[in-house]
């Protein structure tokens, strides 16, 4: 089997920065793809669409905010930013730059969208089953997740239904060849 990593490496451009997304529902291996590619490229940022969305109820508004507030301008060359959402007070945080030609690695169910795919070097999604992503999740975040998961579970599906990410990808991938 090929390492989903090396896939990835081997599809970007390598003349340039380039722009990554990393999708799928939660629990499915996202953030450990994303982490893991951030090691591979000096000065990559990485973007958590977990850090951004506005809320319990914000997958929609969050990958908005992503695509305007960091996509857009980097595309055009210009830095971006990303504002931190503050979950224990539910406001808005602290803004972080995010310099104009960093390759940008962002991860979070929702940032695959049809606005979104234009801006994007490279569009993964990661696929795993219900059951296994669930205690996947639940493991990684607890008790903090654990009242909320069908309440997102459910905005994720919207967003899947609505969006079609995974055929706007350019790479799927089995979850199970990802590890938690």
């Amino acid at each position: 089997m090929t390492d989903p990593l090396d896939l990835i490496t081997a599809l970007l451009p390598t003349d340039r920065p380039a722009i990554v997304a990393i999708d799928g529902r939660s629990g499915s291996g996202k953030t450990t793809v994303a982490e893991s590619l951030v090691g591979r490229w000096e000065g990559s940022v990485l973007l958590r669409l977990d850090d951004v969305y506005p809320g319990w109820d914000g997958l929609r508004r969050g990958s908005d905010l992503v695509r305007r507030n960091a996509l857009e301008p980097l595309k055009a060359g210009r830095g971006g930013v990303w504002t931190q959402w503050d979950w224990a007070a539910d406001v808005a945080g602290p803004e972080h730059p995010i310099p104009a030609a960093s390759w940008l690695i962002v991860e979070g169910c929702g940032v695959l969208s049809r606005r979104a795919r234009p801006l994007l070097d490279l569009a993964v999604w990661i696929e795993l089953d219900a059951q296994t992503r669930e205690a996947r999740a639940l493991a990684r975040d607890g008790d903090l997740y654990a009242p909320h998961w069908d309440r997102w579970a459910a905005q994720e599906e919207a967003f899947i239904a609505e969006e079609g990410p995974v055929g706007l990808a350019d790479l799927v991938i089995d979850g199970h060849a990802i590890g938690g």
